[in-house]
């Protein structure tokens, strides 16, 4: 079974192999390491998303445990929302860090889950499939989602990009989106050591079109972060790296530790049915 369906007619695709294959008889070979690429062929030979750099400081700071008690907070939010046979898409899924924790926690659970990530970045989802972890990984956007509409019982958003429309449509009615987001205090304590003047977070009105808000889950804690490398991974995670000028960027590498809050909310919404 498969919830991915064509980039290119929209049929539903089918696994023979190791490929997907629509009715139309449109082909789309797994990688190596077992991804799909279902992005639009105009735009699949562009560069997208995170680069290697990036994936790579990303996966390393997320691998020592920095972020764990969001992992954590966002695997028990998964969990009571869904049960035996769902259906779970992470939109902007990364190299695969939540991804892979939210399909281990049923995995430990003996809880059968059909488990989906899509990311443009086709680096990313290559880097999560490596993982191993029995999650489907496809490089696609979430602006275009080749996703069979009202799909999925659960959509994770980790620090993604927003669509609405599609993500409304591959949701089924009364589905749960689950979205993380930095609250406003997040890196606060790194920003001020950096910037001159620095400034908190902006955190958005929670009404969003086409959902019903149910409710915020907020995550904050400090972070010891003892070394450089791991202070310059942090960064280069957020948007401040590429927008940062040489002066800050000296005072960053002379950071020798550094303790930091961390500040999370979940956002939990409930897809209202269309009229």
């Amino acid at each position: 079974m498969s919830i991915f369906i064509c980039p290119v007619c929209g049929g539903k695709l089918e696994i023979s192999g190791k490929s997907y294959i629509c009715q139309n008889r449109h082909t789309f070979d797994m990688a190596k390491s077992g991804y799909v690429n279902l992005l639009p062929t105009n735009n699949s030979g562009s560069v997208h998303g995170d680069n290697k750099f990036m994936l790579r400081a990303r996966r390393e700071f997320l691998e020592k445990g920095f972020y764990k008690p969001l992992c954590d907070g966002v695997c028990k939010m998964v969990s009571k929302y869904c049960g035996e046979n769902a259906v779970i898409l992470d939109a902007g899924c990364g190299e695969g860090y939540y991804t892979t924790a939210v399909k281990a926690s049923f995995d430990k659970s003996n809880i059968a889950v059909e488990m989906y990530g899509i990311d443009i970045s086709k680096d990313a989802v290559d880097m999560a499939s490596k993982r191993k972890s029995g999650v489907n990984f496809a490089a696609a956007s979430v602006f275009h989602i080749p996703v069979l509409s009202e799909s999925c019982d659960i959509l994770l958003t980790m620090f993604a990009p927003y669509c609405c429309e599609e993500y409304g449509r591959v949701l089924k009615n009364g589905g749960i989106m689950i979205m993380a987001i930095p609250s406003e205090n997040h890196l606060w304590e790194l920003k001020s050591k950096i910037y001159d003047t620095p400034y908190k977070n902006e955190v958005k009105d929670y009404q969003l079109e086409g959902f019903e808000f149910s409710g915020v889950e907020k995550i904050s804690y400090t972070m010891n972060i003892p070394e450089n490398s791991d202070i310059l991974s942090l960064f280069s995670m957020t948007p401040y790296y590429y927008k940062t000028g040489k002066i800050e960027k000296e005072r960053l590498n002379e950071l020798k530790n550094l303790e930091t809050q961390a500040d999370f909310e979940l956002l939990i919404y409930k897809k209202l049915a269309k009229d």
